[in-house]
Parts: C-alpha cells; structure tokens; sequence
C-alpha cells in the first residue's frame, strides 16, 4: 500500500508549504491504516526536510515519483522513502533508501546489527544497509511485477544527522553497505549522484503502482536457488515416514484455496525429523510457485536451518523465508498458499515484546495460510505461556472452518534411532511410567559425570571431531554477563567451575558457532535443533529425594522469562500450576537430554541426585571421591 505518492516537483511543493507531515499522517487515517505518532510526525519532518535539500537538483527530472511510507504485502513493513523513474537507456527504477534520525550507534557482533538508542533504552537493531537491503531482497524475490517486468531496485541508507565514527561504517558491515550504500550526515551530494546515476528520466511508466499491484509469488530464480542449497544437502534427505507426511502435506496444499482451507498436524518425538520435514516443504513448495514461510517461535531453530541451507552464518535472501511466530497479527486472510509451523508447541497467545499483541498466534496463522502445517510435540512445552496443544489447534481450525487432519512421525533418528532410551528418559524423569527401567549401554551413550569439569572436559573432546558437540544447562543462573562481558554467569565454587551462558556473542547461531563451545547453551537455543554429543548440567529447580523428582520453580534464575508470573499463578490456584509448572521443569529437562544424536552426559549440582543418576544408569556410585577427575577451570 502506497501511503504517498507525488510527483518530485509537487513534492518539494508539499515540503515548502511546511505541512508534509499532516499530509502524510491524514492520508494514514484515509486509508485505514489507523493514527501515528507524534514521534513518528516529527521524523518524517525532519527527514523529509533533509530528502528535500538532497533533491533540488534540475538534473533529476521533476517528473519522477516520490513515494513515502510504502507498505510491503504480506509483511507490517513499511519503506520510508522510494523514487521512481528511469536510467539514461530507459530502464526502470525503484530506488529505495532507508532514512535515520541516528546521531550514534554501537556495533556488535552479531550479523548485521547495531545498537541505537530507541525511546528511552538502547536497543538491537538491523544495521540500515542490511534494512534497506533485505527490503529490496523481499520485493525482488516474490513481486511479480519486479522480477517479470525487470524493474531494476537499488537499496540505500541515509543518516542525515550521523557523523562518520567508524562504527556504523564498519568494516564488519561492509557485506551490506556495499548491497546498500550508507550515506552519512556529510554525504548529501555522494546520495544526489546516487540518484542522479539511475534516476535521469521521470517515471512514465507507473512503476510504484505496477509494484503495489504486482501479484505476490516466489520468483523463479529463488526457488531454483533454494532447490539447489537443498538438492544432495544429507541433513535434509527425507526418510521412511518422513517422505510420507512430507507427500502428505504437498497433495494437500496443491488443493487447498480459498474455499478449501486444509490444516494438518504432525505429531512427533525428539528425532523423528519434524524439522526436516518441515524445511522441505517450505523448499518443495516454493518451488512449486507456493508463497510459503517457515515459522517458529524461537529464532535459534530459523537462524541454525537458514545457514545450514546458505551454508553461511551471515544473512542472505532468503531470510525472508524464516519468520516468528507472531509476525501475522495484521497479516490479511489467506495472503500466503503455506505457513510451515515448527516447534508448534512453542506458540503463544500473544505476541511482542511485552506479551500485549494480538490475539491468538495459532488463529492468526490458519487465518493467514490457506493451509498450515503444525509440527507438534506437546512434551516439548516448557514455559508458562506455550498453548501449543493439539486440542488447541482443532478447536480454532474448527471455529475458521478448517478441515484438520492429523499424522505421526515415529521412527526415531536421533539418540543413536533409540526408542529404548526416549522410553527410559521419559519413566527416569518421570513424566510417565514406561517399561524401560533399565538402560541397555548399547543403545545410547549415556553417562552421569562426577564433577562439572568432567563434563566439560567430556564434551570439549568430543567436540573436536564435527563442532556438533555443546554444554546446555537448566536456567538456574543469572545472565550476569549480559550487562558485564566479563562476569561468570554458571559459577561452581567447590570445583573451580566457572562459565558464561550463550547469545551475547553468537545470537542464534550460538549452536553452530566453532567458537561457542566456551559457553554455555539454555532451552531457548537448543531447543528444535541437534548435536552429536551434549553435556546436560542439572540445576537445583530439579532435584530427587527418597527416589522421586522433586521440582521448584524458586530455584530458577530471577531472569528466567519462560515461568515469569509463576508466584502470582500459585496465589491463585496452588496446586494447578505446581503441577504444570512440576510439567514444565521436566519437559525442559527431556529436551535438553534428548539433543544428542549419539550421546548425553549429565552431571547434577545435587550429590543425591547425581547419586541416583548414577544408580539408575547402571554406574553405581563409581567415583567415590567426585574430585579424582578434575580439568582446570577456565581462566
């Protein structure tokens, strides 16, 4: 939706009559798109005034078109600034540039963000380059009328009130200020011959308007690019029943419209391939002309498959494929052919930052897809705010109108393709009786450790033979490194252990990253994905005492966002939500114990409960004194 549009000379007009943002803020209203701020009025001022000296130029055609606050189908984005018109051969173009009120940024080391004070707190955000960038990705890769009609686009940034510092000019961001050029408070004239490079006739061809009308589908060259990163790539070859959910899933998508909206639910283990599934039809059914996404609620399992398919950590075209589960609050009905919905368990209610968006993830999905697909595995609900339940998703799709079918994933492909382990982890924790008391060594490779330096040690040697070896942990420890890098987050006094937990470093890539087996992973990167070995680090919210699992909330980190508002709950119904919070501590537990492919170490910071450990995997208490093996902690 275009918001503005104008001709250059009837722009600089709306400029000079001092009233550029009441214009654009009554068109908002006109157009349904609801009130704005006043912060919001003061930046297009002030920006605008800065695009106004930068165009009074007779050397770029009057007649070329001003478009502001352009708003990208299917997405809640919106361009701040596009001009229109034609090169010296007659080519058309779409310039987009990314405008900033920034006067200062840090830089990270994360791929393509920056921090900036927002408001009233500094915050993370995406580097303006990679933004402009992956907006241009976005149109080019599934505008029809971008990539039929070869209409030419060109990202840019322009912080007019930012002094060069060599900080959002950085090297490490160069990638994306060479996809996007960054122009700086000193740069007016670099961005008028910018303009001025592509932008030497008006636009006689109504190119914004083509755009705005342009059908909204996965061109052909990023769907043969995502079937080549797919094609002969072992870690996404369908097996056994995986290719027959997967054929499922395809034939009902090729039915469902508009009319016919289908939903299926796939159930399945840790290591059934929900994942793999799930990446292959969002690959297969792009290729099929499909406008599909993937979506899951943490970013950890999006970032992870995305570089497993580019084969890079950095950003790339096809990020726009990988979305939140909450990005479909304003999403219109059936705007997309297929959302693929992983860690289904994982949705919540609401959506944002503060929990206060939305209505409910599950309907605004089957509301937004023609059909959706919901991998599911309802033991992998481990906070306070998951709703994924199968009963869940029926009772929406049964209010829209859906039709729901329903298939399981079974073989298992993870620990070692051992039911016989997921059996004895699920009676060892106690979620449910099961007849595999005992663990048969030949299965798995499951040991409980003597002290925390044996894990490590255990883990770090394993680790040198892929990189897909990690220690993960129970949230029990504050994020002390957060706010100080150089503050210890799990810190073991008895035995000079002392390590910082993942993100501050390597995001959601933190599992892949060669680097990050210094630190230690939590539920929330881990989660959805898989290692070859990990090492499982129980905190004191789970302990055994006279042989049953006694779990407490209380001994979580006070940072710990998955129970917040745990206290309250107990005031209101004590014992229903001991028992879901009881729920949540074990399933949180089975996750963390069942990303190894080959192999799980575990070591509890209680002795008793290491102890028990011990005794329940057939080790008995084989140490003795917990300090014979013992690797120098970290300095």
């Amino acid at each position: 939706m275009i918001i503005y549009q104008n001709t250059k000379a009837n722009f600089l007009e709306d400029i000079l009559t001092n009233q550029i943002e009441v214009i654009i803020e009554r068109s908002f209203r006109n157009k349904n798109q609801g009130n704005t701020s006043i912060n919001e009025m003061r930046s297009w001022k002030n920006s605008l005034m800065y695009m106004d000296k930068v165009l009074v130029d007779s050397e770029i055609p009057g007649d070329c078109h001003i478009s502001i606050e352009y708003r990208i189908p299917q997405t809640s984005k919106r361009i701040d600034f596009i001009i229109t018109g034609q090169n010296e051969s007659g080519q058309d173009h779409a310039l987009i540039i990314e405008l900033k009120q920034w006067q200062a940024a840090g830089i990270t080391s994360k791929d393509a963000v920056v921090t900036t004070w927002l408001g009233k707190n500094e915050r993370e955000v995406s580097h303006p380059s990679y933004q402009a960038w992956s907006y241009a990705a976005m149109l080019q890769g599934f505008n029809e009328a971008v990539y039929q009609e070869n209409i030419e686009l060109k990202p840019c940034a322009y912080l007019h009130n930012y002094e060069r510092d060599g900080i959002i000019d950085n090297d490490f961001y160069s990638d994306y200020i060479q996809k996007a050029p960054l122009f700086l408070r000193a740069d007016a004239i670099a961005l008028r011959n910018f303009i001025k490079k592509y932008i030497r006739h008006g636009d006689k061809s109504q190119i914004m308007y083509r755009i705005d009308a342009g059908k909204i589908k996965p061109s052909k060259s990023l769907a043969d690019s995502l079937h080549k990163m797919l094609k002969g790539n072992q870690e996404f070859i369908l097996i056994d029943d995986q290719k027959i959910v997967f054929e499922t899933a395809m034939a009902l998508a090729r039915r469902s419209s508009n009319e016919n909206k289908n939903l299926l639910i796939v159930e399945g283990g840790p290591g059934t391939g929900k994942t793999v599934v799930a990446i292959n039809l969002l690959v297969q059914l792009t290729k099929a002309g499909l406008l599909t996404q993937y979506v899951t609620k943490n970013a950890a399992p999006r970032a992870v498959y995305e570089s497993k398919l580019t084969g890079t950590l950095t950003k790339s075209h096809i990020s726009n494929l990988f979305k939140g589960s909450g990005a479909y609050i304003e999403a219109e009905p059936n705007s997309f052919d297929c959302l693929v919905v992983d860690e289904a368990h994982r949705l919540n209610e609401k959506s944002g930052l503060y929990g206060n968006l939305g209505q409910n993830q599950i309907l605004e999905i089957i509301r937004t897809a023609r059909f959706s697909v919901f991998f599911i595995d309802e033991d992998q609900r481990v906070t306070l705010n998951d709703i994924g339940r199968k009963s869940e998703i029926r009772a929406w799709a049964a209010r829209e109108g859906v039709n729901v079918y329903e298939t399981e994933l079974s073989s298992q492909f993870r620990c070692n393709g051992s039911d016989g382990y997921l059996a004895w982890l699920d009676n060892l924790l106690q979620i449910r009786e099961t007849a595999n008391e005992n663990l048969d060594p030949n299965d798995y490779d499951f040991r409980v450790c003597a002290n925390p330096n044996e894990l490590r040690g255990l883990i770090i040697e394993k680790n040198k033979i892929l990189n897909k070896s990690r220690l993960v942990a129970g949230y029990c420890w504050d994020w002390n490194s957060k706010k100080n890098a150089k503050s210890w987050d799990i810190v073991i006094p008895e035995y000079k252990f002392q390590m910082r937990w993942n993100l501050v470093d390597y995001g959601s890539r933190w599992l892949i990253n060669a680097e990050s087996i210094s630190e230690v992973g939590c539920i929330h990167t881990c989660q959805g994905l898989e290692l070859e070995y990990v090492g499982v680090i129980i905190g004191p919210d789970m302990v055994i005492r006279n042989g049953q699992i006694v779990t407490n909330a209380a001994n979580r980190a006070k940072g710990d966002k998955s129970i917040f508002g745990w206290k309250k709950k107990m005031q209101a119904d004590k014992e229903g939500t001991t028992l879901v919070l009881d729920q949540l501590i074990k399933n949180t537990y089975r996750a963390l114990m069942t990303r190894g492919m080959k192999g799980c170490y575990v070591w509890s910071t209680d002795q008793e409960t290491n102890d028990w450990l011990m005794q329940m995997a057939g080790q008995g208490n084989r140490y003795g004194d917990a300090s014979i093996i013992s690797i120098a902690a970290e300095p």
